[in-house]
């Protein structure tokens, strides 16, 4: 399977991220999330793989997120799926889905945990930070 990434090229982890993957010697199919989202359905899926809920998933940085209220726990999982259909950007990310599982990548090298070849040597994230990949 080639590893999927949902993307955000404005997002440094995301760019990172899918550093990490071309590294490891794949070209992953880049899904630019805010462009394409993905269906609820989708999305639902990918929660599931993760063994998550949509909460730990939904990015509380985006303006919709204080607006909605969205911290308060009365909200219901399909809910709050709901919102992140209608605005995408409460996704966060990155999402990388590949034959070896789906995670969200925050930090960028738990990217590494799914890689068929985590052994992508020293990186150097856009920060500065250097990730140790020799013996993943």
């Amino acid at each position: 399977m080639t590893a999927i990434i949902y993307h955000n090229p404005s997002c440094g982890t995301s760019r990172n991220t899918l550093e990490m993957i071309r590294r490891s010697g794949e070209e992953p199919i880049i899904i630019e999330y805010l462009k394409t989202p993905p269906t609820k359905a989708e999305l639902k899926e990918l929660i599931s793989a993760m063994k998550g809920a949509p909460r730990e998933i939904l990015r509380q940085k985006a303006a919709p997120y204080e607006e909605l209220k969205l911290s308060d726990l009365k909200w219901t999982d399909d809910q709050l799926l709901d919102y992140m259909m209608e605005y995408p950007i409460l996704i966060n990310r990155p999402i990388v889905k590949t034959s070896k599982g789906v995670r969200l990548c925050r930090p960028s090298e738990k990217v590494l945990e799914i890689l068929e070849n985590a052994h992508i040597g020293v990186f150097t994230k856009e920060d500065g930070e250097v990730v140790n990949a020799i013996k993943v």
